[in-house]
């Protein structure tokens, strides 16, 4: 493995990033088709580049931002750019209240190689080296991006590749993107819009937002925090939270699974299932299915009512349970829910 320094090119037009008034801008350009990029603080606005290198514009920021060093090569078979933090305390002026404690190793890599390396808190104010980097990183087609960001602020238009974020504590957003989309936050908001591939999405403690997204599989899952979409389509769609409320209009996917501690579910699907589970602690469900839905139904109920709007042949009927068969049975409908009503109605 070999690490070495680039020197940059300074430059004092303005970019998309915003800059302090006079700040000045480096400019790196990385190869090869997979690209990691690590900085602890700041923002990141990923757009879609041309030619054959990830283009990278680097500003600093803060009363100590001279102390910050930029490094590039190769680790682990992917081309790298990685900026380099001296201290153990980081002040990043421009976030919210609040701390995120995290290990980055020597080489400036965190979240995704393992354990060990020395222990960082990035906060909001108090005593510590006071610097961040915001960043506009242009990706040609083809290529696939991987960003690692402990406390700022994501987002990403018009990519054509995989794109995989790992933040500490900053909000996410994708749009208009064509590749594979893998988040991980451990606190922050994430929203992703017209994505024409898969999606998968793990938050600590977020809400999810979902419009035109199409893909063999969709996967959300928040420790605190509401799932909320619109017009998804996948093979196989799993929406899981700890505590809040999914809701998703125009899902068209005949396999979902949904489970969740509190809140209430709402799906709207637009095609006749294979199989449709949903499973929450406490939070009343409602169904809304095509008219012609084929599917074996057992709906189940620790306190609620219980009301099917659809034809079906009911099997065995109580206050709490029931199961019966929707047209022509060959799909699985089974919904339980600790305390809340069940309703299953036509869309």
């Amino acid at each position: 493995m070999h690490t070495w320094r680039v020197a940059p090119i300074l430059v004092l037009a303005l970019g998309a990033v915003a800059a302090a008034p006079g700040a000045a801008q480096e400019r790196y350009a990385i190869s090869g088709r997979e690209v990691a990029i690590y900085n602890l603080a700041g923002q990141a606005e990923i757009v879609r580049g041309s030619g054959s290198e990830v283009r990278v514009t680097l500003t600093r920021h803060g009363d100590d931002a001279e102390q910050l060093e930029v490094e590039t090569g190769r680790i682990d078979g992917r081309e790298t750019l990685r900026v380099i933090y001296p201290g153990d305390n980081i002040v990043y002026g421009s976030r919210r209240n609040g701390s995120t404690d995290l290990r980055v190793r020597d080489d400036g890599t965190f979240f995704d190689q393992g354990r060990g390396g020395r222990r960082v808190r990035v906060r909001s104010s108090g005593r510590g080296l006071e610097a961040w980097a915001d960043l506009r990183i242009e990706v040609p087609a083809d290529h696939d991006l991987s960003i690692y960001v402990a406390a700022g602020e994501v987002t990403a238009q018009g990519m054509q590749g995989a794109l995989h974020v790992d933040v500490g504590a900053a909000t996410v957003g994708v749009e208009e993107h064509n590749g594979p989309v893998s988040i991980d936050t451990g606190s922050g908001d994430v929203w992703v819009r017209g994505v024409e591939g898969d999606v998968v999405v793990d938050t600590g403690s977020g809400g999810v937002e979902m419009e035109r997204v199409s893909g063999s599989r969709v996967d959300i899952d928040t420790g605190s925090g509401g799932i909320r979409g619109s017009t998804v389509s996948a093979e196989s769609a799993r929406f899981d939270t700890g505590s809040g409320s999914v809701s998703m209009e125009e899902l068209r996917s005949p396999v979902v699974v949904v489970d969740t501690g509190s809140g209430e579910v709402f799906l709207d699907v637009t095609v006749d299932v294979e199989r449709l589970e949903v499973d929450t602690g406490s939070g009343a469900v409602t169904l809304a299915l095509p008219e012609q839905a084929g599917a074996e139904l057992e709906l189940e109920t620790g306190s609620g009512g219980i009301d099917v709007d659809l034809p079906i042949r009911i099997s065995q009927s109580q206050r709490d349970y029931l199961r019966g068969i929707l047209g022509d049975g060959r799909g699985h409908i089974e919904v339980d829910t600790g305390s809340g009503g069940i309703r299953i109605r036509s869309r």
